[in-house]
């Protein structure tokens, strides 16, 4: 199917129309700020349905029902259509096609419809409502079905084909191709657009039921404040006002309705205090074969005749290259035959290209270990958020025990299932701590950040041990844990409030550009 982005830069015919010029709606508020908009551009809710920040590190956003999503889409179609003076369906076409910049559509529309119109693929008057019908003397030129009994359709372009293959040609763009809200006329460089209209006369139910979930997913892709909550199978959409341009100063974490968290951005899962695109880097970093060649560069030196990777496998400084039966000095990559009985003080040692061959292997070292020492914790809290995760999952069958044990009432054992929730909250943000630190410029501002993290993280530990202690000490241990939870949430909070801040204000230095 070709994109909206494609139609546009290529119109059928007439010079190119710019929908693109401004935003798709009004510029609405940046960085978590006023979340106002008309209604029927999308945020004119009411702020007590809305998700609103109370933290430096939130964003406000709305979870959206494909019900809702409908609705929002049925408002624009009958105020546009109020307004220009066309059939909803065809204004939905037009709507499409100029990405809901529904302004820039009725300015363009009123300056010159035939255009704007030949350009969406809807030239000439707006259709009746569309009805089959026989044609004296018709041959399909799809199938060559002719006859006086044979039902034909044809929209307003008038490229007429029998009933039977209009269907089948529009179910196959629908559930095969995925295709919706641009289908064309099935003949071959008509450009007109089926209508809702035309395509639910020709189809059953079940294809009509798939047309409007692709359509739906089509104005959700198309709205930049508009995103698919990632989790399988779920129908929720976000709407939230946070622009791509304002990603390197905040992390639009949000959750829907069955408390799924991702970023807003990237739709990765929530990833704070690490901006997008530090992610991206760093997730790249780590799955690059550039880490594999500075390990080699790092264990390894090439034969100085053949070239060939040698390890080093024993403490003996003479190598043979096992490929050309080279005999060289380890140290020194010097011919072995120069070294006589010295080979334990190499001269040549001290050579230049030797030094140079050194330093290098030492910044080589130098740039692994360190690597390794962000890599390793970010991939510690990893595996610890999984088995977090795993312990959480056994924390019914813990409270039911404690429960049957103590006496408790279920209401009293829910500080377990509170502690396990900050637990896995807490090792998701200590672990993507590391790769954010990896890209930090060392300064005053970074000795603060660690020292945040390093009290986050010896919180997180205290509180894990704890919570894995036996069942039959957990109802005395109660107090403790629930101060040692509201603890770790606490310092967790600090440390996204402090990297939140300063992202907003610019004032983290990176080691690269974002």
């Amino acid at each position: 199917m070709d994109s909206d982005d494609e139609f546009m830069s290529d119109p059928p015919s007439g010079d190119e129309i710019d929908f693109d010029e401004g935003t798709q709606d009004s510029d609405i508020g940046s960085l978590g700020g006023d979340f106002d908009q008309d209604q029927d551009g999308g945020f004119g809710y009411d702020k007590d349905i809305l998700m609103s920040p109370n933290k430096p590190y939130e964003v406000e956003f709305k979870v959206l029902s494909p019900k809702d999503i409908q609705l929002q889409q049925d408002r624009q179609f009958q105020e546009v259509s109020s307004i220009i003076e066309l059939p909803p369906e065809q204004v939905a076409i037009l709507l499409r096609f100029a990405r809901w910049n529904k302004e820039k559509l009725i300015e363009s529309y009123m300056d010159n419809p035939e255009k704007v119109l030949e350009a969406a693929g809807l030239g000439g008057d707006s259709a009746a409502s569309p009805k089959t019908k026989t044609v004296k003397g018709f041959t399909c030129e799809i199938c060559y079905e002719d006859g006086p009994d044979v039902q034909t359709y044809a929209m307003k372009c008038g490229h007429r084909y029998c009933v039977d293959c209009y269907s089948h040609y529009l179910t196959q763009k629908v559930k095969e191709e995925g295709e919706a809200a641009r289908i064309e006329c099935p003949f071959d460089g008509c450009h007109r657009i089926v209508d809702s209209k035309s395509l639910k006369l020709l189809v059953g139910q079940t294809v009509q039921d798939r047309y409007e979930v692709l359509l739906t997913r089509t104005y959700v892709d198309d709205k930049e404040t508009l995103k698919w909550c990632p989790a399988p199978e779920c129908e929720y959409a976000i709407e939230c006002p946070v622009k791509k341009r304002e990603l390197n100063r905040v992390v639009p974490t949000v959750r829907c309705s069955h408390d799924h968290n991702f970023c807003f951005g990237c739709t990765l899962a929530d990833h704070r205090p690490a901006p997008c695109a530090l992610v991206k880097k760093w997730m790249k970093k780590c799955e690059d074969d550039s880490e594999t060649s500075n390990w080699i560069s790092a264990n390894t030196k090439e034969c100085p005749k053949c070239g060939s990777t040698i390890e080093k496998n024993g403490g003996c400084n003479h190598m043979t290259c096992r490929k050309c039966k080279h005999e060289f000095c380890w140290m020194c990559m010097g011919p072995w035959s120069e070294h006589g009985t010295s080979w334990y003080n190499c001269n040549r040692f001290e050579e230049k290209s030797g030094a140079d061959a050194r330093d290098a292997q030492a910044r080589s070292r130098q740039s692994l270990e360190r690597y390794l020492h962000y890599y390793n914790r970010y991939a510690n809290h990893e595996q610890s958020a999984k088995l977090d995760k795993d312990l959480w999952l056994k924390t019914e069958k813990k409270m039911t025990s404690l429960q049957t044990q103590s006496n408790m009432s279920w209401i009293e054992v829910q500080f377990l299932d509170t502690a396990a929730k900050a637990l896995q909250a807490c090792r998701q943000t200590l672990k993507w701590t590391y790769a954010f630190a990896f890209y930090l410029a060392r300064n005053n501002m970074t000795e603060i950040f660690e020292d945040n993290q390093k009290d986050l993280e010896m919180a997180v530990e205290n509180l894990s041990q704890m919570f894995e202690k036996p069942v039959n000490e957990l109802a005395s241990l109660k107090v403790e844990i629930l101060d040692k939870t509201t603890y770790c949430n606490r310092r967790r909070e600090i440390l996204l409030s402090d990297t939140a801040e300063n992202l907003k204000k610019d004032q983290w230095k990176f080691n690269v550009e974002l």
